[in-house]
């Protein structure tokens, strides 16, 4: 199990770069969940570790990954990922980009159904 989840300083570069970068679904969900609109705080890009997930709450202990298609090609990169989030003590839920950018509001239900299961409540 990890020890930790601070980053490193070059980690904490590349979060900037990449919030600097966002994708098109990035900030349409983006739109949707900053400024506490699920009762909780989420970061964009906010590195865990060696990791930058694409979205993070830690008060909810919830990560948010939004995959394009070269996820396709890195499964076992993602799932090792994956498993050093959880080893954290994160829940991870992951959308594609595609469904995400053709119903969103389907994301926001699937992510306010996983902060239930982390025990946080959410807006009605």
């Amino acid at each position: 199990m990890p020890r930790t989840n601070r980053s490193n300083p070059k980690t904490k570069h590349q979060a900037i770069r990449l919030r600097k970068e966002s994708t098109p679904a990035e900030l349409k969900l983006w739109s949707r969940i900053r400024n506490d609109q699920l009762e909780v705080t989420f970061r964009r890009q906010h590195a865990v570790g060696n990791y930058i997930p694409d979205f993070c709450s830690p008060k909810a202990r919830l990560i948010i990954e939004l995959d394009g298609s070269q996820h396709l090609e890195q499964g076992e990169y993602d799932e090792e990922r994956t498993k050093y989030l959880q080893a954290l003590g994160y829940k991870v839920i992951r959308f594609w980009n595609h469904d995400l950018m053709k119903d969103i509001d389907s994301a926001i239900l699937a992510i306010r159904h996983a902060m239930e299961e982390t025990n946080v409540p959410n807006k009605e």
